[in-house]
Order: structure tokens, then C-alpha cells, then sequence
């Protein structure tokens, strides 16, 4: 679908449903606001609470500080830990300070977190299947240091220093796709047939939907364009799926990162957002498109999300007090 000269623009913007926000991001940002609203500023955060530069530094203007290592977190102070899961050791150095701590781990990465340690309990050998440095997988490896491999590829099961016949179970990095899962699981299978997997896949709901979204989008746009910031792994991932399938497709931070030259000839557009994307940033890039002319705003719904959270109980207890 080609645009015509006069309207140099897309003529249809298709809007991915759902996208932003999942349950586990909004209580995690939910928390910071709540934190500083019982506690008051500075309220800490270790690592970005999620990775959206956006979001971060809105916190920031409230009042939370946000630093890589608890340790140089002042003694007595509040400190929140970030939706991507930390080590013991960071809880342990918390406590040792004296810190009113604010777990805000995602319930679906404490899921694996409990599954890694289920299995080295049990003395089996655990593969991760994920990213190295990502502040997760870091998050993950501390659960069991010395029982968990970490592999991204295929070739890396193949390097593994294990033998055939060990005792051998996987867990995944939940922001993964579940087509590059896939490839890696089928490697474990094959070298490793009795290996044992999760009860549920480890990759969340809200990435799994949002990915979904973006193969219903792909088989009608000409172009994909994602709001996430670079750190987002799920919001680099949507682009991943779209490339796999033959669209092309952007990962923005922002509406300025727009770059007009990526419409030409485009026709349809898609849009999403990673789960750590606020819908305001989305609502900017609809405004961009309808502003110069893109006449046809649709939303394609794959399914409804109602997940919801609870606070932590410590958070919860003195919200209730105050």
C-alpha cells in the first residue's frame, strides 16, 4: 500500500491491544508514588523500577533516587527494589543497614525465583534461558549461583559443561520471545531428553499478548513502530517478532525519535508499546500521525488484560496507618 503524492502520510494507523503497561509494571511504579506519598522523599530504588527512561525520570521529579547498589543507600533509609528481581545478597546488605525495604518484584519473576530454588534444593542442574546482564537474569543467577547455566542460543546448550545424563531442568527469563525460546528449548530437548520444565512457561502473560498483538498488526501493516526505551528487552523483542515476519519495524523512545523517512511508501502503520511504556507517550505518537493527516485510527484487540497485583503487606500496612 503506497501513499499518494498529495498525502504523503499513512493513511490508516492500526493501535495494538493490549499493549503498555502489564500488572506487574503498574504496581511496581504504583509503589514508588506510594512509598514517597507514606514515607516522603528521598524514597531510594535500587535499579530503574522498569526500563523506561521516561518513567524513571518522572519518579525522579517526586522525589525517589535511584542508584545501582544498596550499599550506598544512607543507614535507615527507604529503599524500593526494582520489578526485575535482585539477588539475596542485596536483600541481605538491606537488612544489614537497617533499610525500610519495599519489595517490588514482579510476582511473576519472584515465580521463577522460587522455581530456581525449588530445583536446587532438589539438586538438579539449572538452566536460565536468557540475557546476560540483564538486571533479571542477574536477579535470577543469585537465587542459585552455583546450580544455574546461563544460555541465549542454541549453540550455547551445546557448550555446556554438563553430562547427558544430569539431572537437568530449564527456567526462562520471562521478557523473552517465544519464538527465540523455542529454538533453545528444542537444543535442551535434544541433548538433554529428560529435562524438566516449568509447570507454566516462565514468560509472562503480558509479553506473550503483546507479541500475539504484533503478529495480528504485522499481517496488515507496512511498518511497526514500538515505544520502549533501548533497556526495555520485551519492547526490543516486539520489534524482533515484527522483523521475523517480514515488516519493518522501530523501537522509539518518544515521538521525537520518529523519523520520517521510514513512511515513505508506507501505507499502514502499526503501533504499539513495551509493558514498560506509559500510554501518554503513545498518545503522542497517535497525535503525531493524526496531525498530519492520518485520516484512520483502529484498534486491533487480541485479548482483554484484567491482572492485578497486590501491594507489598509492609506498604500496604503503613499506607493504612498513615
Amino acid at each position: 500500500m503506497v501513499c499518494t503524492l498529495d498525502h504523503m502520510v499513512p493513511h490508516t494507523l492500526l493501535l495494538a491491544a493490549p499493549r503498555g503497561f502489564c500488572a506487574g509494571v503498574d504496581r511496581a511504579v504504583l509503589i514508588v508514588e506510594k512509598a514517597l506519598e507514606a514515607y516522603g522523599a528521598p524514597v531510594y530504588v535500587r535499579h530503574e523500577i522498569v526500563h523506561n527512561r521516561h518513567v524513571v525520570q518522572t519518579l525522579k521529579d517526586k522525589g525517589a533516587v535511584f542508584v545501582e547498589d544498596e550499599t550506598t543507600v544512607p543507614e535507615g533509609e527507604v529503599i524500593v527494589f526494582s520489578a526485575h528481581g535482585s539477588p539475596p545478597e542485596a536483600f541481605a546488605n538491606s537488612q544489614r543497614l537497617g533499610h525500610t525495604l519495599v519489595d517490588a518484584t514482579c510476582p511473576l519473576v519472584t515465580k521463577v525465583h522460587n522455581e530456581a530454588k525449588r530445583y536446587a534444593s532438589s539438586g538438579r542442574d539449572i538452566v536460565l534461558i536468557g540475557h546476560e546482564g540483564h538486571q533479571e537474569v542477574i536477579g535470577t543467577m543469585g537465587q542459585a549461583p552455583r546450580s544455574i547455566s546461563l544460555v541465549e542460543t542454541p549453540d550455547d546448550v551445546d557448550d555446556l559443561d554438563l553430562d547427558e545424563a544430569a539431572d537437568v531442568a530449564y527456567i526462562t527469563q520471562t521478557t523473552l520471545s517465544m519464538d527465540e525460546t523455542a529454538s533453545v528449548v528444542d537444543r535442551l530437548r535434544q541433548r538433554f531428553p529428560m529435562v524438566s520444565q516449568p509447570k507454566k512457561d516462565d514468560i509472562c502473560y503480558a509479553t506473550q499478548n503483546r507479541q500475539d498483538a504484533v503478529k495480528q498488526l504485522t499481517d496488515r501493516c507496512d511498518l511497526l513502530l514500538v515505544v520502549g526505551s533501548q533497556t526495555s528487552s520485551n519492547s526490543k523483542r516486539l520489534v524482533e517478532v515484527a522483523r521475523d515476519r517480514g515488516v519493518a519495524a522501530h523501537l522509539v523512545d518518544d515521538v521525537t525519535e520518529i523519523d520520517e523517512r521510514w513512511l515513505d511508501g508506507v501505507g499502514v502503520v502499526g503501533l504499539t508499546s513495551g509493558a514498560s511504556a506509559p500510554e501518554l507517550l503513545v498518545e503522542a505518537v497517535i497525535d503525531w500521525f493524526t496531525d498530519r493527516g492520518t485520516g484512520t485510527v483502529e484498534t486491533v484487540t487480541v485479548v482483554d488484560e484484567d491482572v492485578e497485583f497486590a501491594m507489598p503487606a509492609n506498604l500496604a500496612r503503613k499506607l493504612q496507618e498513615a
